[in-house]
């Protein structure tokens, strides 16, 4: 573990040119050692493009890429000493899970004496001791991800690559594997690198957030200051539930909306033409009477959602603009929504007023 825990990725001004089409335009991205990042973006953003070239599936057209002091860039796939979780998990199904397992080991052509103790080190890891002799068409599909996974750690590689390795799992397995990936994430102590389209997924497990757009980096940062902090107005509107609202600058640490100035404690980006992120979850019904300082909107209530855990609250300011916001659904929380149609003052706080150049 302590050389694995060592080592660092440099990705040094990666481009990569399908002929006319460019898939990643000059990215340069430092990942520090043990640290568990994610890639983000929508389809086509170059984030899948980002993991081939680490994985050395996919050759860059310039640039470099280190793990360490070595220069990988064009090393093939199998001299990288590199772990891999694949989307569809990649499992041979004539298989047992043990042998999946040692499969790795076997490429590696690892003495075959030490198999077993280290298939069984890795299942166990991933809590599946004991699965050794299970067929894979016996297992569901948290376990044949957990057997992918133990695949991918069971010789100890230096760097673990994941392709939205959540994205078959339903819902609630996905969520409860999320947290069991971060367990396993310090447990190592590897440095991981995973792509996902899934915002809360890419939040919830890792360290740092390289948010991509068009084949460009455009932000990386911890998820508090990505969710908080958002760089321009891509970033405010991909992360999490973002109403856009054209504002105009109205001193150092202002702007107004409407008739309304709104105060914010972040300072204002340059340019003239600025919008207000307005986070559903930031939004407060009513506000605290006695405090002051936060910014007071108000609105026409004109539809309630309710979903499940939460209610989406849709209102109107007063010039017809659409703003939501998202409160808890416990009965007492849903007794403080109006009806719709119905007038109510939501408050947010300056701290979470956010606002970013168009």
């Amino acid at each position: 573990m302590d050389a694995r825990a060592k080592t660092g990725v440099s990705i040094r001004s990666a481009t990569k040119r399908y002929g006319a089409v460019t898939a990643l335009d000059d990215v340069s991205l430092d990942i520090a050692p043990g640290e568990f990042v994610s890639l983000l973006g929508p389809s086509g953003s170059g984030k899948t493009t980002l993991l081939g070239i680490l994985g050395g599936f996919v050759q860059p057209s310039s640039g470099s890429v280190w793990v360490g002091e070595r220069d990988i860039t064009f090393a093939p796939p199998h001299k990288r000493e590199i772990g891999i979780v694949f989307q569809n998990y990649a499992l041979f199904p004539h298989m047992s899970v043990g042998e999946n397992v040692a499969f790795s080991l076997r490429a590696r052509r690892e003495p075959k004496s030490t198999w077993a103790k280290r298939v069984a080190d890795a299942l166990a890891m991933v809590e599946l001791k004991g699965y050794e002799d299970r067929g894979i068409h016996q297992l569901s599909g948290g376990q044949k991800q957990r057997v992918a996974l133990a695949r991918a750690i069971v010789f100890q590689p230096q760097l673990i690559l994941m392709d939205e390795p959540l994205s078959a799992l339903d819902k609630q397995l996905r969520e409860t594997m999320q947290i069991e990936l971060r367990r396993l994430h310090r447990q190592l102590g590897a440095t991981i690198v995973n792509v996902t389209h899934d915002q809360r997924e890419a939040l919830t497990m890792s360290d740092r957030v390289a948010v991509l757009k068009d084949g460009r980096l455009v932000q990386i940062d911890t998820p508090e200051r990505l969710y908080d902090r958002p760089c321009d107005a891509f970033v405010a509107s991909f992360i999490g539930e973002a109403t856009m609202l054209d504002v105009t600058r109205a001193g150092d640490d202002a702007v107004r909306l409407g008739d309304t100035i709104l105060r914010t404690a972040h300072p204002l980006p340059r340019g003239e033409k600025l919008l207000l992120a307005v986070q559903t979850e930031k939004l407060v019904i009513d506000g605290d009477a006695g405090h002051a300082n936060v910014n007071r909107l108000s609105c026409r209530v004109t539809e309630v959602l309710y979903q499940g855990e939460s209610l989406r609250v849709f209102a109107a300011l007063p010039d017809g603009t659409a703003i939501s916001l998202r409160q808890p659904g416990s009965h007492e929380a849903r007794k403080r929504i109006p009806a719709p149609g119905a007038s109510m003052t939501v408050a947010l706080d300056p701290q979470d007023t956010i606002v970013v150049s168009a």
